[in-house]
């Protein structure tokens, strides 16, 4: 064994001898222990393919470029995703993803996921972009079984990345000046300081006020069913105005094998409420309040070779209060308070080079308060805990999870003034998840994937304990996926064609026991919910992004995406008359939808586009001509340019939205926004 190991280091040593003494570049005498001068050399090689199902991501200079000012806006842009927007700048802003509806999404914020246990929706028009450094859809989980158990918990996530400092040699602090101003009355000004304390500690303070007036014009044009116009006519929208301040406060750590991080967040905002434009009613006078405030912390460290932890935990407390003067109506004044505690606790343990197993263990707590006559005020205890694996062997990756999930609901049944009963509800459920992914040709980027997952999501407070509308007795809604699909990347940077992105993606989705709300009695303000849904999804996601570099440091950058859904309602077998609703698509799932956008760039120059195409859809399963919804498409330009006065880095930025001022609802009855502009001034210290 010896002598075949000595003459392998005597062949090698001819050959790195020989190989020297043919390159003429070679600098002095060639000794063997000596150091050697080669000339530059360029490697190729394929980029490392980490996630199983990668997430859809836009990151800095995308954002900038989207003509985005919400979280809400930005997500427009990814395939397979439906946004509800009420219009206006403080219009409220939901997301839908496959059709599985808003309550399925989970939506993390630094890791640690936002919670509304009164209704389950998350205003993602509350987030402005200032402080995001990136947003990343899953469909399914996130590709990282190291997380905590309540990431395991949605049909899809939608993961939120503040802006962490970055500071180079010598540097200790950044200061970032924005100021936004445009259409409907706009003024937003935002701050951002960091602060670098040590090479292990880091600050970063972000302030934000928004004020709007919210009025703008639109065509109001109503047919009769026989195609005869009724009228058309132009309004300007009313009580669409806004007034909100954000703050936030963050400290980064890192040591040795780990890093922690602690957030503050406040936002507080008052609004008004537009309303639907119907029978004539142009203006309403519905406001609401909102003031939410949560800390957050997460700690995470290496403590030996193959054991790693991770420590999360937050604190939110929200407050709402909506007003109705209305009298014509009914009078509402209702305020409610909500309180959530969460604490996670993650164990990631490496078996084997390739293999990894995870426990996490998760524990929420929250409660429910209203002026509500008779409410329930509801308690609930929610243990989660999830084992998941990951294995890769050669081009092969592989995840699995099984998430149990145990519910504890504590409320209150009232009659007047004496309380009739102190009610206990308790849930236990198993759900799995199965991930898989496989690269054929190591040389070539190409990779397949398919994932199976079951899930479900607990009526929220308002569903089971809103006086005189809420069941109690409803069960959780049920939502069951299948997904296969293929992604190709390449790059080169030696080329003028830099970049090629492309993924397909078919999905099979079945959600079960859907909770929707239906007429009680004949009062049209009497609603109660039951579960009585049955929704199945088929659909397609195509993406294609690419990029070109081009002479005189020109730079192109193109991205495009397409959703094909049939999103069915199996309610009722027995409703397939003309005019039933049994196989009907679903409320405001369009069959086609998709966006585009284009980015240019040349030395300090950057020109935007960015078109959106959302098609025909119905606002009702009922799929009739009255219920019919045209398509909308909106075409969004801007165009930035970046100077440097004295020490200050200053960009300028003008943004034409809506270019072709197409009117359009999304929801029926919401007009949106014309024609408008925006100017938005930074400069960085």
């Amino acid at each position: 064994m010896k002598t075949r190991l000595t003459w392998l280091v005597v062949l090698l040593c001819i050959v790195v001898v020989c190989c020297e003494a043919q390159d003429n570049e070679v600098v002095g005498t060639s000794r063997l222990d000596s150091m050697q001068y080669l000339r530059n050399v360029t490697v190729y090689g394929i980029r490392p393919y980490s996630e199983v199902v990668p997430a859809q991501r836009l990151t800095g200079k995308q954002l900038e470029g989207l003509n985005s000012h919400s979280v809400a806006d930005a997500i427009r842009y990814f395939s397979g995703v439906q946004i509800k927007d009420y219009g206006g700048v403080g219009g409220i802003k939901t997301v839908d993803m496959r059709s599985m509806g808003s309550n399925h999404m989970g939506v993390f914020y630094d890791g640690i996921q936002l919670g509304n246990a009164q209704n389950g929706q998350i205003d993602l028009g509350k987030f402005s972009l200032d402080n995001i450094e990136e947003i990343s859809l899953y469909n399914g989980q996130k590709s990282d079984i190291f997380q905590p158990a309540r990431d395991f918990g949605s049909a899809g996530s939608i993961y939120l990345r503040t802006r962490r400092p970055k500071f180079a040699q010598g540097e200790r602090d950044h200061l970032n000046v924005t100021f936004r101003t445009g259409s409907f009355g706009l003024a937003n000004p935002s701050m951002r300081w960091e602060h670098k304390f040590s090479r292990h500690v880091s600050m970063a303070l972000n302030a934000e006020y928004t004020y709007a007036t919210g009025k703008y014009h639109f065509r109001y044009r109503k047919l009769f069913s026989d195609g005869v116009v009724a009228w058309d006519t132009t309004a300007v929208r009313n009580n669409g105005d806004i007034g909100s301040f954000r703050a936030e406060g963050a400290l980064f750590g890192v040591m040795t094998d780990g890093r922690w991080n602690a957030k503050i967040y406040y936002y507080d905002s008052e609004k008004g409420i537009p309303g639907a434009i119907v029978n004539n009613v142009w203006k309403t006078a519905q406001r609401q309040w909102d003031k939410n405030f949560f800390t957050q912390g997460m700690f995470r460290k290496k403590l030996a070779e193959r054991y790693e932890l991770l420590a999360s935990a937050k604190y939110a407390r929200d407050y709402m209060r909506y007003w109705n003067p209305d009298t014509t109506l009914m009078y509402i004044d209702n305020k409610f308070w909500q309180d959530e505690v969460y604490v996670s606790l993650a164990n990631k343990y490496t078996l084997a080079r390739d293999w990894d197993v995870d426990v996490s263990v998760d524990y929420k707590w929250n409660y429910l308060n209203s002026t509500l006559v008779n409410f329930a005020k509801p308690t609930r205890h929610t243990a989660l805990a999830a084992i998941a694996t990951a294995y890769s062997w050669r081009r092969f990756k592989g995840q699995a999870s099984v998430l149990y999930t145990h519910v504890n609901d504590r409320y209150t049944s009232q009659s007047g003034e004496t309380v009739v009963k102190r009610h206990d509800k308790h849930l236990n459920k198993f759900t799995p998840a199965v991930f898989i992914s496989y690269q054929p040709w190591l040389e070539h980027d190409l990779n397949f994937r398919a994932f199976y997952k079951r899930i479900f999501r607990m009526p929220t407070f308002n569903d089971l304990y809103y006086t005189d509308m809420g069941n109690a007795s409803l069960r959780p809604e049920y939502a069951t996926q299948w997904n296969v699909g293929a992604m190709y990347q390449h790059y080169n940077d030696e080329s003028w064609f830099n970049a090629l992105h492309l993924s397909a993606d078919a999905y099979y989705n079945i959600v079960d026991d859907k909770i929707i709300a239906v007429p009680k009695g004949t009062g049209q303000y009497r609603w109660m919910m039951m579960n009585i849904g049955k929704v199945k999804i088929r659909g397609i996601d195509l993406t294609a992004r690419l990029a070109f570099r081009l002479p005189q440091s020109v730079l192109i950058e193109g991205g495009l995406t397409y959703t094909y859904q049939r999103a069915q309602d199996y309610t009722h077998p027995e409703d397939c008359l003309d005019g039933g609703t049994y196989k009907g698509q679903i409320a405001y799932i369009p069959w086609h939808s998709g966006s585009a956008t284009l980015h240019g760039a040349w030395r300090d120059l950057n020109v935007n586009y960015s078109f959106i195409y959302v098609g025909e859809r119905y606002h009702n399963s009922a799929n009739i001509l009255a219920n019919h919804e045209q398509p909308w498409y909106t075409h969004d330009l801007s165009a930035s340019y970046e100077f440097k006065w004295r020490r200050v880095a200053c960009k300028v930025t003008a943004e034409v939205n809506n270019l072709f001022n197409q009117q359009y609802d999304v929801i029926q009855n919401y007009p949106m926004p014309g024609r408008n502009y925006k100017l938005i001034l930074k400069f960085d210290i």
